[in-house]
């Protein structure tokens, strides 16, 4: 495909043509394309939560808890594990939302040093007016895709992401930004 100078992504490949004739300009549009789809969606997903009273940070654990299925409850590591930030920023996030009403944290009474974490009513309800909030913008924010063209980028991109792990390690997903 020919690139096109008036598109600003395809003007960077061109320039570094014209400046350095043999460079590999290939990846620009792909991985230029991404970061900068990346960042809008992150920006829009933080003006999402914020509208909704929430943040990142909040969505990430009561998503990771209400995903777990019934009783909606994950020890504190199984939470660190499955958010994949370190026990500290568990044990802050778990701070805030049990102040809010959100969540409540029990030792367990076996004497071991596991504290369980669970969603409240208020949290259940948060997260999911949270998720139907932010999964019904992205899907507004992607129709301009046909159906089958979702399915196939969705299919593209689970490839680039296959071959990146491959060459770059298995990093779990976490939240865009991390």
């Amino acid at each position: 495909m020919a690139l096109d100078p008036n598109d600003p992504v395809d003007a960077i490949a061109l320039a570094w043509t014209v400046e350095r004739p043999g460079t590999q300009v290939e990846s620009i549009g792909v991985v230029t394309r991404i970061w900068h789809a990346a960042k809008l969606l992150g920006e829009d997903r933080t003006r999402t939560l914020a509208a909704a009273g929430a943040d990142a940070a909040i969505l990430d654990l009561l998503s990771v808890l209400r995903r777990s299925g019934p009783p909606y409850r994950l020890t504190t590591r199984e939470l660190t594990e499955a958010t994949l930030v370190s026990a500290g920023a568990i044990s802050q996030r778990v701070a805030r939302a049990e102040r809010d009403g959100l969540v409540t944290r029990t030792t367990r009474a076996d004497g071991s040093r596991k504290v369980d974490v669970e969603l409240t009513e208020a949290g259940h309800a948060m997260v999911e007016r949270l998720v139907d909030r932010v999964l019904g913008r992205e899907a507004e924010l992607v129709s301009s895709l046909t159906s089958a063209q979702q399915a196939q980028l969705a299919e593209l991109l689970r490839r680039l992401l296959a071959g990146l792990h491959a060459e770059l390690g298995d990093h779990r997903l976490g939240q865009v930004g991390d």
